[in-house]
């Protein structure tokens, strides 16, 4: 009799901890690819601001290296590799004076 209901039971079960699964999967893939994105806009930003100027802080540049490589651990690339380039060949400032922080600002 137990059997039985072991028999039963078992398919509905892995079949309900599959689906979870899945549904989990879907989540995770839609939250990655949404972060990516979040990522992808922000670099954008930081590339033409600091590249209209010329110069990119210190702080901004360890922003965009970071983000960069969360973006290409989630499977980003393309463009975005060439900005990072682009980025790595500006002259990094230290520190900025109060008309620069305005400019950027």
């Amino acid at each position: 009799m137990i059997t039985q209901t072991y028999t039963i039971m078992l398919p509905f079960l892995l079949g309900y901890i599959v689906w979870l699964l899945k549904r989990q999967k879907k989540e995770r893939d839609a939250n990655s690819r949404g972060t990516m994105l979040l990522l992808r806009v922000q670099m954008m930003e930081y590339h033409d601001k600091y590249m209209d100027i010329g110069y990119i802080p210190s702080y901004a540049y360890q922003n965009f290296c970071d983000m960069y490589m969360a973006y290409h651990e989630l499977g980003g690339n393309g463009m975005i590799t060439k900005m990072y380039d682009e980025i790595q060949e500006l002259h990094i400032r230290k520190k900025m004076n109060n008309n620069e922080k305005q400019k950027l600002d």
